[in-house]
């Protein structure tokens, strides 16, 4: 079946943590393991409730700020130091701009209800997607088969049609289950790769 859609996960893969310095060194000045500040800031329940848009970003990080017992005024620094190794990379997001000349586009985000500022006013990159699913704004999050149904739907393409690009393994799996083509991202350059032969093989009607 030919292919109609691609669809791209954000953290890990497009925006990915390229310098974990900032991140290293806020641990050291908390006094904290990394590990704990990952959880507080990506796996706890204020994070999954920010994920599924009940609560805020700003009240996620604000149950951040007391967890860790510091003042109002250090959370914008802590804040700040915490992403400051994070690069987006504009030349697969050039890649999936030229993609859309072909293809559908779709970007599918477990993130909170700030993405989308990021990404029209810092990042400005909407405009490499046909569709921008965020968890926060349909109070769904991966590896939920509803959201890739979602995005499915909104693309207006069944499974079989769509190839979907993620770095978490259980995203992946899950996205497979229900027949979407799926790539699990641990480069840029494996990726583009993978998804080209997948690109070619279905054009040409072979099996990947």
């Amino acid at each position: 079946m030919a292919i109609k859609a691609v669809i791209f996960d954000l953290g890990g893969v497009l925006l990915r943590t390229l310098d974990p310095t900032p991140r290293q060194q806020l641990a050291k000045h908390l006094g904290r393991p990394i590990s704990e500040l990952y959880y507080l800031i990506f796996s706890s329940e204020s994070a999954r409730l920010a994920t599924l848009g009940k609560i805020t970003a700003q009240e996620h990080w604000e149950v951040v700020r007391q967890s860790l017992g510091l003042s109002e005024a250090d959370l914008p620094g802590l804040i700040e130091q915490f992403w400051a190794g994070d690069r987006l990379d504009q030349v697969l997001v050039n890649y999936l701009r030229a993609l859309r000349s072909n293809y559908k586009t779709a970007l599918l985000s477990n993130a909170w209800d700030d993405l989308r500022r990021y990404l029209e006013v810092e990042a400005k990159i909407t405009d490499a997607f046909d569709e921008i699913i965020i968890s926060a704004e349909v109070g769904l999050a991966k590896p939920d088969a509803a959201i890739f149904q979602l995005a499915l739907d909104r693309l207006k393409v069944s499974a079989p049609q769509a190839i979907f690009v993620d770095d978490a393994i259980e995203n992946v799996e899950a996205a497979r289950q229900l027949g979407l083509l799926a790539i699990h991202f641990t480069s840029p350059q494996q990726t583009r790769l993978e998804l080209e032969y997948l690109l070619n093989s279905h054009r040409s009607g072979t099996e990947a």
